[in-house]
């Protein structure tokens, strides 16, 4: 059996039901902080304690390149992939500052970008393939690459188990991902790549129009990949996405918390619940991105996002952007008095 498939750890329930009666103590109406109240429920039962912390945050960025460059798909260079690894390192990048301001551990992993062997500091090098294939033409990777691919996610979640995190960001790079997520979700989702394919880095409307072509082509082309989850991440998924997916699988299946960041990393999320569907209690979804089909992948998801900024940066910022309601939220669960502790009357009276 494929690890991927293996038994998700169950939701603490008890430990959940504590933290909602511990809710209706405090002194508040019922509800009236919303999903304030709703995300440290849910964390809760995902942590096994009625009272949740958010001290250890765990935030890993996987990169890797896309051979359907070759298509002029995006406004950025494929150069940019890895110029942007040494800006995780050196701390310049945004998730590198929302990891500082998290005291959050950064974890830079290189799937597989275009180039030669190079060696900086801070970044861990895994070169699966030199980018995926160009997939209007062939898969994106063969099975045995993908599999090495969800492998590194497995283990990045494993050494977040030996650190004690206790909450779990996967974040990505990869010039040209988008346009790999949006084949990825219409596959998984038989939907239109009108319905699923957006600006991405920024593209006109013309290079949009473009980019729905090559989608379209590459549907055309994987056609047999429709409705199984593996074979469809094989051709046309990217490295990191397979990654982030095997992340969020294992994480599951280890028993930590997730927030899932924007598009890219929310098709991830969907295709691990379509390989393991019980991922899906796990996962808190840090915010809706202004990526055009971020939107029908949460639905499908049944997700509701915390935030709503118009990011669409990837990088895993606008979950770690969330970090810090998550955060508030715990303090206010745990640190609120409750009717009787402030000798406040209750709406009984």
């Amino acid at each position: 059996m494929n690890w991927w498939m293996a038994q998700i750890r169950p939701v603490n329930q008890i430990a959940q039901q504590m933290a909602e009666q511990r809710q209706l103590q405090l002194t508040k109406p019922a509800g009236s902080l919303g999903m304030l109240e709703q995300v440290v429920i849910q964390l809760a039962g995902l942590q096994g304690t009625p009272h949740p912390q958010l001290n250890k945050p765990w935030i890993s960025i996987f990169a890797g390149d896309h051979g359907i460059m070759q298509e002029q798909i995006s406004a950025f260079p494929q150069a940019v992939t890895r110029q942007m690894l040494q800006n995780f390192a050196t701390g310049g990048a945004c998730i590198s500052v929302i990891a500082r301001e998290h005291a959050a551990h950064l974890q830079v992993i290189d799937c597989g970008t275009v180039g030669e062997a190079y060696h900086i500091d801070g970044v861990e090098t895994h070169c699966i393939r030199v980018g995926t294939a160009n997939f209007i033409q062939t898969q994106a990777m063969m099975a045995f690459e993908c599999q090495q691919a969800l492998n590194l996610g497995r283990e990045s979640v494993e050494k977040a188990q030996i650190a004690q995190a206790d909450i779990y960001i996967a974040g990505e790079m990869g010039i040209g991902n988008t346009c790999s997520a949006a084949a990825l979700a219409c596959l998984l989702l038989n939907e239109d790549p009108d319905q699923l394919t957006g600006v991405g880095t920024g593209i006109d409307a013309d290079k949009l129009k473009h980019k729905k072509a090559v989608i379209q082509t590459a549907l055309n082309l994987h056609r047999e990949a429709k409705g199984n989850a593996f074979q469809s991440l094989c051709a046309v998924g990217g490295l990191e996405i397979a990654a982030m997916t095997g992340a969020y699988i294992r994480a599951a299946q280890l028993g930590i918390a997730m927030v899932v960041d924007g598009f890219i990393s929310s098709v991830a999320a969907l295709c691990a619940v379509h390989l393991n569907p019980d991922v899906r209690g796990w996962m808190i979804f840090g915010h809706a991105s202004a990526e055009y089909g971020h939107r029908r992948v949460l639905e499908a998801l049944n997700a509701t996002p915390l935030l709503q900024l118009n990011l669409r940066l990837g990088e895993g910022s606008g979950a770690g952007a969330a970090l810090g309601l998550i955060k508030l939220a715990c303090s206010l669960h745990n640190q609120m008095a409750t009717f009787a502790q402030a000798a406040v009357s209750d709406h009984t009276g």
